[in-house]
Parts: structure tokens; sequence; C-alpha cells
């Protein structure tokens, strides 16, 4: 029967996020083994349904802030200017959308006073939608009261390249200067290994972190203690990182960016610019809020603000945590060169940490998650460096707004490789803050530290933080540099086909014991429905329903007969975040007729699903789509899952079309029973690097509303 359920090695894999420890109880009803069952049946029978939109759990307006206002600072005098530069690559979302043409619109709407100014460079699109836009043309507008000013007409030039960018902020700073400076920069972000500013007319080249500060530096003089510039601002996705904060140290006093994907309405310009209309006398920290407050509502207006997020960061006080973060990476390090299974433990932190933007095998990754989270999950491995880690964060961030779905975000992300890509991690070591924290992903993703890295893990040091608590020096590695352990994969565990047995109660019981559970990241079931007559596993998805006993490797089942659905249709669904307030699952669908990654909430208080919205992979340039898709009445919904044809012992697991349906006003997503027949159920156990081995199969069959269950 082992030969039933997917080795990791078939290819296409289903869409697996990273694995996810398991934090709670299993939604309800309860389960019970003996359950009357509404009949699951599988391409044959059409299902009536009538599909339409699920009520929100969370208020309409319940957007979350936070930060330390403590920091915000004074008003500016009578009369002080500003300047905001703004750096508008259209892109394909202007050549799709016109979204840089509504933005320009936005601010055309507002009359500024006479000590504001914007100065404005347009390109990097096919087509514009505003006709004052030549595209074909770098063009350079001032905005001043109420009118939009063309300036003149540049050659054209790859806005994705440093030096475009450094030659329109020294035509600024030259003919528009001010006393108090702004640059924002409009277009795609991919987070910290994922660059910024992408032009579609130049092949989408972008720029990386290091190009930004170079072509920042060659217009502003670096000053650690009184930057130059005053604020600087993303409006893309993704760039809220600890590495972005530390390559404009120096350079910006503020920074306002977002570590989660944005929609693609972006920031709220008008009442950005209103408010500065309004009090002309803003410091940089007073406007950084004002956009936070402005792009949260202009987002809930339209209805996509669940999972936003934008911080306003003070990057002269961003030291401390950068310190405690490098620190982080130390202990860390030692740790892992003393006992390489630490892995295991910072992998289920890592899991279970606010992941930013798609990170799924089928999607790709962005590599960003919520490093607050992290070493919160990893305290008890972490006892040194932890507690000053979450600490740093009160130190820098000044204000932060997030929707329902990211609440508790740190402010910033941080890079992990999560998808173990060596060429993301190659673009990661240009950018690193942290030295400590190369060698400790290189430890993990080539499962052994190289001679340098060994010799850096015998000598390294905490750095010491004022007013945060640092210990003397890590505990050195017990190895001499040849002698540090690999880090233990899955092979060598021999954990495939691993025995299940039942319990009393008919529980699938998986015992590992407490030291192979400790190498491992993770472990999950796999759901699948099984018919032995036509030969096929047709697989539902993975969850991590368990209890779970980690100290002793013991892992119990916890299934009670339900699955996903909308309105009756049942879905492949991937558990992809949890939390005491809530889970967010992605379901893989083709929303007319393109292949999305449909997201949804579960409410643990209201025992209930929202449906988020739908959301395209990262693109051949490991750029996200900036367009959360909310489904419509009339749009067409077809269902994918994964199957695997028993009669051929070389089969793949292959990707099917299961059920297509249409949207109306009545969209809902709910767990379902799933009826009789046969099914099929496994343990999955990933290891810190990401492979996998599955346990030995249990079957059960429902009939009549009888389970019967077997191993």
């Amino acid at each position: 029967m082992g030969n039933y359920y997917p080795p990791p090695q078939y290819p296409p894999p289903p869409p697996y996020p990273p694995p996810q420890p398991y934090y709670g109880p299993p939604p309800p009803p309860p389960k019970k083994k003996k359950r009357r069952l509404r009949r699951f049946i599988i391409w044959t029978v059409v299902i009536v349904v009538a599909l339409g939109v699920l009520g929100v759990f969370f208020s309409d307006d319940e957007i979350f802030s936070g930060g330390n206002e403590s920091l915000i600072g004074q008003l500016h005098g009578e009369g002080e200017t500003w300047a905001i530069y703004w750096y508008l690559c259209g892109t394909d979302l202007e050549t799709r959308a016109g979204l840089a043409s509504g933005d320009l619109a936005e601010l055309c709407s507002v009359a500024l006073p006479g000590n504001v100014q914007v100065v404005i460079e347009t390109g990097g699109a096919y087509e514009w939608e505003d006709p004052r836009v030549d595209p074909d043309m770098l063009c350079r507008f001032l905005y001043s009261g109420n009118r939009l000013q063309l300036l003149e007409k540049q050659p054209g030039a790859s806005m994705g390249r440093g030096e475009t960018l450094a030659d329109f902020l020294r035509f600024c700073r030259k003919n528009y200067p001010a006393d108090h400076e702004a640059v924002i920069l409009w277009d795609h972000g991919g987070g910290s290994v994922g660059g910024v500013i992408c032009d579609e007319r130049y092949g989408m080249e972008c720029m990386d972190l290091r190009d930004v500060r170079a072509a920042l530096e060659a217009v502003y003089k670096p000053n650690e203690k009184n930057p130059p510039l005053d604020l600087m601002g993303f409006d893309a996705c993704l760039m809220a990182t600890i590495e972005t904060a530390g390559a404009l140290q120096g350079i910006a006093r503020y920074m306002v960016a977002s570590e989660e994907t944005e929609p693609g309405c972006g920031w709220e310009y008008a009442g950005m610019l209103r408010a500065l209309a309004e009090q002309p006398r803003l410091n940089a920290a007073r406007l950084g809020r004002a956009i936070c407050d402005t792009y949260a509502a202009g987002c809930n207006a339209i209805g996509q603000a669940g999972d936003i997020t934008l911080s306003c960061v003070d990057l002269t006080r961003v030291g401390p945590l950068l310190a405690a973060w490098h620190n982080v990476g130390v202990e860390a390090l030692a740790a892992a060169s003393n006992d390489p299974s630490f892995f295991g433990a910072y992998g289920r932190s890592a899991d279970a940490a606010k992941k930013y933007g798609p990170n799924e095998r089928d999607w790709g990754y962005t590599g960003m998650l919520d490093p607050a989270d992290l070493v919160r999950g990893a305290a008890g491995a972490l006892p040194e460096t932890a507690a000053a880690m979450e600490a740093a964060f009160d130190e820098c961030v000044v204000y932060k707004i997030n929707g329902p779905y990211r609440m508790n975000n740190a402010g910033l992300a941080c890079y992990y490789p999560l998808g173990l890509d060596e060429a993301d991690f190659e673009k990661y070591l240009a950018i690193s803050t942290s030295q400590a924290h190369d060698y400790l992903y290189e430890y993990l993703i080539y499962g052994r530290l190289s001679l340098e890295g060994a010799q850096y893990a015998r000598g390294m040091k905490y750095i010491k933080i004022p007013g945060l608590p640092t210990p003397d020096r890590p505990e050195v590695p017990k190895f001499a540099e040849a002698e540090l352990p690999e880090v233990p994969g899955i092979e060598s565990l021999d954990l495939e086909d691993f025995p299940v047995t039942l319990d009393e109660d008919n529980n699938s019981t998986l015992n590992l014991g407490g030291e192979i559970a400790a190498q491992l990241a993770g472990v999950y079931f796999e759901l699948a429905y099984y018919d032995e007559e036509d030969g096929f596993v047709l697989f539902l998805g993975r969850d991590n329903d368990l209890n779970a006993d980690w100290e002793n490797g013991v892992f119990k089942d916890n299934f009670w007969g339900y699955w996903g659905a909308i309105d009756g249709w049942f879905v492949y669904m991937e558990l992809t975040y949890e939390s005491d307030e809530y889970d967010l699952y992605d379901v893989p669908i083709l929303l007319n007729g393109e292949e999305c990654s449909l997201r949804v909430a579960y409410n643990w208080e209201t025992k209930s699903f929202e449906i988020i919205g739908a959301r395209k992979g990262l693109d051949d340039n490991g750029m996200p789509d900036k367009e959360i898709i909310q489904l419509e009445p009339g749009d067409e919904i077809t269902t994918i899952h994964y199957i695997l044809d028993l009669s051929d012992e070389d089969a793949e697991i292959q990707q099917v079309e299961i059920d297509t349906f249409t949207v109306t006003e009545e969209t809902a997503f709910a767990y379902e029973e799933l009826g009789d027949g046969d099914f099929m159920f496994f343990f999955e156990m990933v290891d810190a690097r990401g492979e996998s081995a599955y346990s030995e199969m249990v079957t059960f069959t429902v009939e009549d509303g009888e389970i019967y269950v077997g191993v």
C-alpha cells in the first residue's frame, strides 16, 4: 500500500506552502468517528449549487495600528518648504490597468499650499491612459497649487536602472530644492532579494537594494546622525524589510513601506497630500503616519484591507534592531554548530511565522517573513537574544497599520530561505546586514558549513546594545572546523513508510520518538479520495489538524470528516498560516481561465470562513502581482486538484481540473461533510530543508454514515 501515496520527487508538486506547526484545536464541530456524511461523488455527478459572497467576520473598518508614537516628533516651523520627488514607473500596472494614471489623477485633485510641491518622472510602460504622458519618453512634471505642468521630456531610458533614478534626483535637487524632501518609488516590489522598479519597456529590468543605495548616494551625502533625506517611500510590494532599512541608513530619516503585497490601488495620494495641504508643517514622521492611515482607509473603501500592512520606521534608530538581528544570527549559528537538529526547532518557528507575498512551491517564494514571529516562536532555542530582538522593534517602528489578517506584524520583514533557492541566497548575500545570518543560511541551504563559515562561527561575538540585555559571548562551537556535523536530512532518518498504529479511539498515531521529532520542521497529514475500481487517487489537500506532542514525538490525527468547499464544490486546500485568531488557506483555482490562488481565512471566534480574494504567483522576475482579485458575480471558477494513476507504476502526480461553476451574489466557503466513499490519510514528515517522507497509509471507508478505519 505504500506505493499509493505521493513520494516527494513526483512533479508537479501540489502548491505547498512552507510547513506549519500545530497551534490549536481543530475547527468545530468536534470530530466524531461515527457521523452521517453527505455523499461526495467525483467526476460523474453534477452538484447543483448557487455560489455567492460570504459575510465578512471582521468589521469593514477593523484596521489595527501600533508603533511607538512617542517618536513622532514635533511640527516643522512656519514657512518651511516640502518637496516630494515621485519616481512613477508605470510598467505593466499602467499598461494593463491604468493604475499609475489613476494615482496621478488623485494627486491632481488636491490643491497644495505654496510651500509644498511635487516633482514627477514618468516612464516604464508601453502605454499610458493619461494623455499628458508620452510613453516613449521620460516625462518630468511639476505639480504645485492645483496645476500639473510638463517641465521637459528626456529620451527614453530604463527606469529600472539606478543611473536613471539618480539623474532624476539631481534634476529635482538642482531645480526644486526644499527644506524637507521625500522620495517615493512607485511600481512593483519583490522584497529584499526581488528588488524594486521594473521597466517593461526594457525587459522588466529592475533595481536591487544596492542600486537604490548607489542612486541615492550619488545625490545625497550620507550622514548617520542627520540624514539628508527626510523620507523614503516605497509604494510597492514587500519593501518594508530589515535589509531595506539597512540599505537606507544614513540616507533617509524615515522609511514608509509595506511588509505585505499591496493592492492595486496602492497609496491614497489625495488623502496623503490633503493631510499635508491642511497642515504644511507636518514633519516626516507625521507625514508617514498620514500615508499609513490614508492607505488603510483607501484599501478599506474598496474592500481590500484584509491583509494590508504599512509602516513608518525611524532609520536613525534602526541600528539597535540590526545589532539585535545580528545577535540572533550569532546565537542561532552557535546552537546549530553544536547540534544541527536546532534547525528543526528553528524551522518550525519559521513555518509558524507570518509570510509575506507568495511563498509556495507552485507559486514561488519571496522569502519574506515576520522576524518578530520567528524569534518569538524560537525563544526557547534562543534564550539569550530573542527578547532583545522583539524589544528593538519598539525603538524604531514609529507607526504601523495592518488589516485583520496581518495582526501583530513587526513593521519590518526579513529574508529567510523558505524555498532554499541558491540563486536567491546569492542575491541576499549582496544586501545582507548580518554575516552571522549569511553563514546560518548557508548551513541550512547546503546542509554543511564552508571552512570560512566554520571559522567565523568559532570566533563570532555578540554586539553590545545600549539599553537592551546582551550576553557577553555565545557558546563557542565544540567541534573543530573540519568536524562540524551536517544538517540531518530526511533520508538519513529513514522515515519513508513509517508505521502508523490506531489507538483505542481509532485515532491514527505516528510515534516517532522525541529524538527524531526534534530534527523535523513539521508533521502534517494528507487527505485523498481513493477509487480502487477505477485505479486513481485524488488529493484533497494538506493540513496539520493533529494532536502533536513534539517532546515525545507522538502525533495523532484529529480528522473529523469535514473538508473545505465552495458551496458544496470540494476544493484542494493548503494551510499557509495559523494563529489563535485566524487560519489562512490557499486554494488553487482557475479564475476566468487564469490560474490563481484563492485565499480564504477561518476565524476561530466566529467559526466561519471569509474569502479574501485571488492572487497570481510570482512572475518570471520574482515580482508578485499587485492586484488582489475580488470574486464578482459572473466570474467562472474551476477547481484544481491533483491525481495519481495507480494503474501505472511510473505515473506522476498530475494537476486536473474538476468542477466549473459561476460566481453569484452569495458565494460562500465552508466546511462540508465529505460523504460516502473510500479515503486515504497519511502523515507527512518534513525536515528543516523542506524535504519530505510519508508514513504508511491509513484507509477509511464511509458507508451509510459509518466510518471504518484500517491501516
